[in-house]
């Protein structure tokens, strides 16, 4: 029997001697994944909580090559939504509740389809002129429903959005007028479930220097605009228009501009509805085709009154690229 050699050492502590050697020859792969692993599991919500695989960062406009990363813009919230994927592409502060001015005008000509006949005519009366802003309406002129509707999203007329609430609310209760019709747009906000948004009139104008005429998310404004997209786009089909005529059945005409000054700047444009308050500051949603059939929505709010078209074609812009980075994997 071979004798014991007086120096070695005790099996547990040779384990444990080899378990250290191991640990300081694998400690250089495998240390840096354990690391990265942490940094994924505790970094701060990004976009990427939402299935997309790339960081969001709003500190720079430092281009990365990487989609949405460093990317800086003036609006108090923001949101792209993909509506072919279902997934979030971009977000800022997307649930806060803020003033939604003339973007309320997108669920006032929904709910107005939904309730008139598109050749139901309607007339415009003395409390629908006496709305803040001139788009060229005059007290007696007739409309049919459409051709109004198309004037309301393009030229953001607040007469014609208001003639048109009259007419619906009086057809859902006589008599009632755009009282009637706002609560039906707070309905239809319910079940379309836009949990963030109401409105207290059909026109989106600041009731008083403290109080907005609808409130609402980035988010909601998303989802609100997906949902006429996929059930009522006819409705938006003026919108992407620069200028255009519409004539009254009474004869007059109105030459219209559309608010959305880069209608031309923006690819694949399907739909859009600008905003602007004192209080609500710039705000924007848009829809577009970022190509094969991808619809995206946009929307930005609380920006300025320019910031709003730039803030939406830099989100543009990186969509792009992250749609194209993609098809290319």
């Amino acid at each position: 029997m071979d004798a014991k050699p007086k120096n070695s050492l005790p099996v547990a502590q040779q384990l444990i001697l080899l378990g250290v050697i191991l640990v300081i020859i694998f400690a250089g792969t495998v240390t840096p994944k354990i690391i990265a692993m942490i940094n994924t599991k505790t970094a701060p919500a990004s976009a990427t909580d939402s299935g997309v695989d790339f960081p969001q960062s709003e500190t720079d406009n430092t281009d990365t090559g990487v989609p949405f990363e460093g990317l800086s813009i003036h609006a108090k919230s923001a949101f792209v939504w993909d509506i072919a994927e279902q997934k979030v592409l971009y977000q800022k502060d997307s649930d806060v509740q803020l003033p939604l001015a003339s973007v309320t005008k997108l669920m006032t000509a929904l709910v107005a389809h939904e309730v008139l006949d598109e050749n139901e005519n309607i007339s415009i009366d003395e409390l629908s002129i006496k709305q803040d802003g001139d788009s060229g309406l005059a007290t007696g002129e007739v409309f049919n429903r459409l051709t109004l509707s198309d004037l309301v999203l393009m030229s953001s007329s607040n007469d014609g959005a208001f003639a048109l609430a009259a007419a619906a609310g009086n057809v859902l209760k006589p008599n009632s007028g755009a009282h009637s019709f706002v609560e039906a747009m707070n309905i239809r906000a319910k079940e379309i479930g836009l949990s963030q948004t109401y409105f207290r009139n059909p026109t989106g104008l600041d009731i008083s220097k403290t109080e907005a005429g609808a409130y609402g998310s980035a988010r909601d404004m998303a989802f609100l605009m997906e949902y006429i997209v996929k059930n009522q786009p006819d409705i938006l089909a003026f919108t992407k228009e620069n200028q255009a005529r519409v004539y009254a059945e009474t004869g007059d005409s109105h030459d219209a501009e559309n608010t959305n000054y880069y209608v031309d700047e923006i690819p694949g444009l399907i739909g859009s509805k600008t905003g602007y308050t004192d209080l609500a500051g710039g705000n924007l949603v848009i829809a577009f085709d970022a190509g094969l059939n991808r619809p995206i929505v946009g929307v930005v709010l609380g920006s300025s009154h320019q910031a709003r078209f730039t803030d939406m074609l830099l989100l543009v812009d990186e969509t792009q690229k992250y749609v194209q980075k993609k098809t290319t994997e």
